[in-house]
């Protein structure tokens, strides 16, 4: 086994190095990665974002938003959660969760912990999550990676993560909400993150001699293409959600206003507006005008930057009207 040391903090850039060593990096041996981010949600692949996130919690602590290649569900990091990776080849193609939680489980056992593989892709201490997993094979390997929740602060996770979901309906995966836990909690003798880590890597060789693989510089100018072009952008963190309705009302001096969106790839197909307000215009004018835009606060923003409004609404402002488009 080779050990590929990261030191990055930058989820869009550690989610491109997984996909870059997978799909690039032929090393004929399995590798393993550890690493944390700065305090970021990573979405599954087929998860539609935005019904996965608070977004005003998000904008508010300037939270990372970033879609994973895996599947399953959002999950939030922070410096105190470290994530670990598994790259290795695979004869059967088959989804096989338990061949690499369990290196993680005897590990947590060297430590006093016991821990237990709970469901398909899950890993509890006392019946309470601290590390879940997710997988995607690629020509013959599989890569597995994991988070093990350590020291994190659960509150934010809560909060990061606490959607109220009465206003998207979608076919996106949801996320399944589990009652979660720090791994410190357990330990007779606390140790800091940065010792556990050298006491997991140490566990995952089995006392073996750690051997490292470096990337090359032209590697990792790839890596960087690969985060710029891919996991910095909209259009795969927030428009490659699936399909969804949304709906969203308010009241306001004029009257009540609802506004109903179809979006389909984080681009707004078709909008309609109801409501118990007066109108001097025909409002087809006006839902045709958002159209085509992405579903996002700044977009939406500076179309009514430029729309005046109150020949449809009379007395209701942009913001007001604006806050309708929001989750």
């Amino acid at each position: 086994m080779l050990f590929i040391r990261n030191e990055c903090l930058d989820p869009h850039h550690n989610l491109a190095l997984e996909e870059y060593v997978l799909k690039n990096l032929d090393l004929h041996e399995n590798c393993i990665l550890l690493w944390q981010n700065e305090p970021s949600v990573i979405i599954g692949r087929f998860q539609n974002t935005i019904e996965e996130i608070n977004v005003d919690y998000i904008r508010k602590n300037n939270i990372h938003v970033v879609r994973r290649m895996t599947g399953g569900g959002a999950v939030y990091h922070d410096l105190g959660n470290l994530n670990f990776t598994f790259i290795e080849k695979t004869e059967n193609g088959n989804i096989d969760f338990r061949k690499f939680t369990e290196p993680v489980v005897k590990a947590l056992a060297t430590l006093g912990i016991k821990a237990e593989h709970t469901g398909r892709n899950d890993i509890t201490i006392a019946g309470k999550k601290f590390s879940g997993n997710a997988q995607y094979i690629y020509k013959g390997k599989v890569l597995h990676h994991g988070t093990i929740l350590f020291n994190s602060k659960l509150e934010n996770v809560q909060e990061a993560l606490n959607v109220k979901g009465d206003k998207i309906e979608s076919k996106g995966v949801k996320s399944v909400r589990s009652r979660v836990t720090n791994v410190i909690d357990y330990l007779k003798e606390k140790i800091s993150i940065e010792e556990f880590r050298e006491i997991l890597l140490y566990a995952l060789f089995e006392g073996k001699p750690i051997r490292e693989y470096k990337l090359a510089e032209n590697d990792l100018a790839k890596v960087r293409e690969l985060t710029a072009e891919k996991y910095l952008t909209w259009e795969w963190n927030f428009g490659n959600s699936p399909a969804f309705n949304f709906k969203k009302s308010g009241r306001f001096a004029c009257g009540g206003v609802e506004v109903n969106l179809f979006v389909d790839k984080g681009i707004i197909q078709d909008c309609k507006i109801f409501g118990d307000f007066f109108s001097s215009c025909d409002l087809e004018e006006l839902e045709a005008q958002f159209k085509g835009l992405r579903f996002e606060e700044k977009e939406i923003a500076n179309k009514l930057a430029n729309i005046d409004i109150t020949k449809y609404f009379g007395s209701i402002t942009k913001e007001e009207l604006l806050s309708c488009f929001l989750v």
